[in-house]
């Protein structure tokens, strides 16, 4: 039989097998989409959206999460609000575990702790997003060197911080994902707002997931970029309730003509962090709208 042949058997056979998939509260989805079984840990989670990649990682099934920010008090106030949601979630397992861990990712020994504690309690990291991270808004001139360096020491000496940690742990354990948080300002500048150092540092964080992903590419460890666009958190809301200038101006500059949820970086987070990108690394998802297109 020719080998074509053999082929176009084999697909209609596949055809007609059952699709595999496996329900993880939040429906039917792929099972390489699924968190379930996942150990994950996420910076700057206690709001924003550090605490929607959680929600998300929570409605795909993980069970195992670790809630890390600023202060300890909000970190484990979200991660007991999340602990709830998924308990009343009817398709969602008896154990539950979501803990919430004091970390200032601009100090490399914070870092450490915090990752000690997520072993201490869990055995092992699966998936890590360094999502921690500040914008502020001064024009070059009259940027202060502290704030600069403040700005700089979070965004991105506390992504490499906390990417190199999650390696460290993960390595030994055969692998897993880690996703560094920039921006679509890593590609492009924008307007009317001033934010030369924020620019450049989400620039660097972009940088830096590729050159850690080569590094690291075959100890099993994948190192991928999710990059928002302009998304209306609770902050960006508060900021535009008294400026819907500005507002209508990044409506205006986004071909899709609207600002994003924070909800619509749910697949993207999820896809990066779990099984189904298994063989990207070094890659940036943008999440923009189509801003960076024009």
């Amino acid at each position: 039989m020719a080998l074509s042949r053999i082929a176009a058997l084999q697909f209609k056979n596949a055809l007609r097998q059952p699709a595999r998939f496996m329900s993880t509260g939040a429906g039917k989805t792929l099972p390489s989409f699924s968190m379930q079984g996942k150990v994950c840990m996420v910076t700057g989670a206690a709001r924003g959206l550090g605490y929607e990649f959680c929600r998300a990682f929570v409605q795909s099934g993980c069970t195992s999460l670790a809630i890390v920010d600023l202060k300890e008090e909000e970190a484990k106030t979200a991660a007991a609000e999340l602990e709830l949601f998924a308990r009343t979630d009817n398709d969602a397992p008896e154990k539950v575990n979501i803990i919430g861990i004091e970390c200032d990712v601009s100090s490399e020994r914070s870092v450490q702790k915090a990752f000690g504690e997520v072993m201490s309690t869990f055995g092992r990291v699966d998936s890590v997003v360094a999502s921690a991270g500040i914008v502020e808004n001064y024009s070059a001139f009259d940027y202060p060197f502290d704030r600069i360096k403040r700005l700089y020491d979070i965004n991105v000496h506390g992504s490499f911080f906390t990417a190199r940690e999650a390696a460290r742990n993960m390595i030994p354990q055969g692998g897993g994902s880690i996703v560094l948080v920039a921006s679509m300002s890593a590609n492009i500048v924008n307007i009317p707002q001033p934010q030369t150092p924020y620019n450049a540092s989400k620039a660097a964080v972009k940088h830096m997931a590729s050159s850690l992903a080569v590094e690291w590419a075959k100890k099993g460890v994948r190192v991928n970029v999710l990059s928002p666009g302009y998304m209306l958190t609770k902050l960006t809301k508060t900021i535009l309730a008294h400026d819907q200038e500005l507002k209508k101006t990044w409506e205006s500059l986004t071909p899709m003509g609207k600002m994003g949820d924070p909800e619509d970086l749910s697949g993207a987070i999820v896809f990066l962090a779990s099984d189904a990108s298994s063989f990207m690394t070094g890659s940036e998802i943008r999440v923009d709208g189509g801003y960076c297109v024009i």
